[in-house]
């Protein structure tokens, strides 16, 4: 079948296993391309797309959805500033703080690394960022440095107020802090990609490696790995934390930040003291025995019925840290606890779905993304979780449905100069 050949063409050369975004969205992708070109018999476009790079390329950004805002997952900004602080200055009298942001999308993240070390107080001239994408169309979004509401998110947007000046559709950002970053067009999983690149200080490549099969993401890890210098930091996203752990990834211990360092230790003796993956550990904890874990972590206090939404918060942030070390049982165990908590919080669920996914429990993952969007429609992450656990169930519409949603919800905020 046609479709089946060019959900393996996608892999292959960008490494996107179909199922993490429903065989649907491909096979919708292709429609589209089809239309544009006026053709009717996908087995002609076949023929069109393995002999013409350029319609690879444009098919790739039909499939491509960036989804993106300034600051997202913020605590990962603060802790490379700390880094920089702490470390990395300490040891670099002189020389340039180098820096990769991959994907980059339409710049949101490499913009949000210049203006937190901006703010941070390191000197523009110490610092450069290099940020590829895949998709030239979202390079050429970012180049141009305009952004509309969809891109500031949350409460605290002080940073648009010094960084960006009212435009005819949003907000144009300083070209003090475009000249930081340069983009480029590139594919991580590309015979060569940056060959003899290496010795990168911090290294931001978040929320792409769910979207790759295992081996996919092997490979991906290692590239990573041999870009990032000895002492530097790789921040990825919270469903990606147990994978890096399995691939000789020591957690850097920040909390929410999901960062990682390579590993000093050889990596046989470091896991002879591991019990298995995190998912695997997760899957066989009986939680009702907590002192069968293979943590020593203690386990969260007894609910309170009165329990505020203070303590609530103090117990999300446990919950965080320990998921962010790899202690994905006791993570769990704040959690749930937290969830009985009043008010109830949509971030509560989403995380409580992650560690399930993590553990392979598709069915349990699915219903707390579900009730993170009960809590909040707007709740992009558990959105798009959930389209890939119901792609896993076998829902093909469903996930069809639900990615129709953000594409639309993407869409709308495009054309009307709001991301």
């Amino acid at each position: 079948m046609v479709y089946s050949r060019v959900a393996a063409l996608l892999k292959e050369k960008m490494g996107l296993d179909a199922e993490s975004i429903g065989v649907a969205s491909v096979e919708r992708a292709v429609r589209r391309r089809l239309a544009a070109l006026g053709l009717e018999d996908v087995q002609v476009y076949w023929e069109r797309l393995i002999s013409a790079e350029q319609e690879l390329q444009e098919l790739i950004e039909a499939v491509v959805i960036p989804e993106t805002w300034f600051f997202r997952d913020s605590e990962a900004f603060a802790a490379l500033v700390r880094m920089v602080r702490e470390e990395w200055l300490a040891t670099h009298a002189e020389g340039t703080l180098r820096i990769l942001s991959l994907p980059c999308s339409t710049g949101e993240e490499p913009f949000s690394v210049a203006m937190a070390l901006l703010d941070g107080g390191l000197p523009s001239s110490r610092f450069h960022i290099d940020a590829i994408d895949i998709s030239t169309r979202a390079i050429g979004w970012a180049e141009r440095g305009v952004y509309g509401k969809n891109s500031f998110r949350g409460n605290d947007l002080g940073f648009r107020d010094r960084y960006f000046e009212a435009a005819e559709r949003g907000y144009r950002l300083s070209d003090a802090v475009r000249r930081q970053v340069q983009f480029r067009h590139g594919n991580l999983l590309s015979a060569g990609w940056l060959h003899g690149a290496h010795g990168y200080d911090a290294i931001f490549c978040r929320n792409v490696l769910i979207y790759f099969d295992r081996v996919t993401q092997c490979r991906a890890v290692e590239v990573l790995g041999r870009l990032l210098s000895p002492s530097g930091l790789l921040f990825v996203g919270p469903s990606e934390a147990g994978l890096l752990l399995d691939h000789g990834l020591a957690s850097a211990g920040i909390p929410l930040a999901f960062a990682f360092r390579r590993n000093v230790e050889p990596g046989p003796h470091r896991r002879s003291r591991r019990t298995g993956s995190p998912a695997a550990i997760l899957t066989r904890t009986n939680r009702s025995h907590p002192s069968k874990s293979a943590s020593i972590s203690p386990s969260p206090p007894k609910p309170n019925p009165a329990a505020n939404v203070a303590v609530a918060e103090h117990w999300m942030e446990q919950a965080h840290r320990l998921a962010n070390q790899g202690k994905l049982v006791e993570a769990l165990e704040y959690c749930e606890r937290n969830a009985d908590c009043e008010p109830p919080s949509a971030e509560t669920h989403h995380l409580i779905g992650l560690l399930h996914d993590a553990a392979g429990r598709v069915r349990e993952a699915a219903e707390h993304y579900r009730k993170a969007l009960y809590l909040d429609p707007q709740h992009s992450e558990a959105l798009a979780h959930l389209a890939v656990a119901l792609q896993k169930q076998g829902d093909a519409l469903g996930a069809q449905r639900l990615l129709e949603r953000a594409n639309r919800r993407l869409s709308e905020g495009r054309s009307t100069g709001r991301g």
